[in-house]
């Protein structure tokens, strides 16, 4: 059972290391070697792009944003100056693309985002957008596959669909047997308990929000 400084990332005693540098739940490890060697026979070199994230690397990434330090994107992924908006706005535009720290679904090391290497273009750094990977794309034909074959190792996309919160990301693997009981441990009252002590701007208007933000960014994922 993940323990909750486990779920809210500040132990990383569940991860094993991949082959790569990567960590995650050895389960999940396990069930994306299996999803990695089907790809393979057909051509394509899966890899993580970001697998297990603790809070403080979660920390740095939404402080970043909050402060101008960070690219910050709008709905349409265009950029933005987070030093224009007031402090609601500023949150809710981060909350679209990054999760809170201790709310990261890469904490729990069941979640993991995946590209090719080997279909991205000489020179072209990878950014982790949807026009890479949906239709037109270069990461289009490995996203098709995906939908056909992820099930059978137990991998959903929690973020394909746009439900009114986070943005979709076809990048982003969950493994449904960890990534579920995770979902179930995590609640608002774990998360608060989290930053303690702990510097995450904005946390007086987040604190205010958090039951609403929770049910929008956190609890809303597709399921299948």
């Amino acid at each position: 059972m993940i323990t909750v400084a486990m779920l809210t990332g500040q132990s990383d005693q569940h991860v094993i290391p991949l082959s790569d540098g990567h960590r995650l739940q050895a389960q999940a490890a396990a069930a994306f070697k299996g999803l990695r060697q089907a790809a393979a026979h057909q051509g394509f070199n899966l890899q993580p792009a970001s697998s297990f994230r603790d809070f403080d690397r979660q920390l740095v990434i939404w402080n970043g944003k909050f402060h101008g330090r960070r690219p910050l994107l709008d709905n349409a992924g265009q950029p933005i100056d987070s030093q224009k908006l007031d402090e609601a706005s500023r949150c809710t535009a981060i909350l679209r693309w990054s999760a809170l720290p201790g709310a990261s679904r890469h904490h729990w090391g069941s979640d993991l985002d995946i590209f090719d290497p080997d279909l991205l273009p000489a020179g072209q750094s990878l950014q982790l957008i949807p026009a890479e990977y949906l239709a037109g794309g270069y990461f289009a034909a490995l996203t098709d596959w995906l939908n056909l074959r992820m099930g059978d190792y137990d991998f959903y996309r929690p973020y394909a669909h746009d439900l009114g919160g986070v943005a979709i990301e076809p990048w982003h693997l969950s493994y449904r047997p960890l990534a579920c009981q995770a979902e179930r441990l995590l609640t608002p009252e774990v998360l608060l308990a989290s930053w303690k002590d702990r510097d995450v701007a904005g946390s007086g208007w987040l604190i205010s929000q958090l039951p609403a933000l929770f049910r929008r960014y956190i609890a809303n994922t597709d399921k299948e």
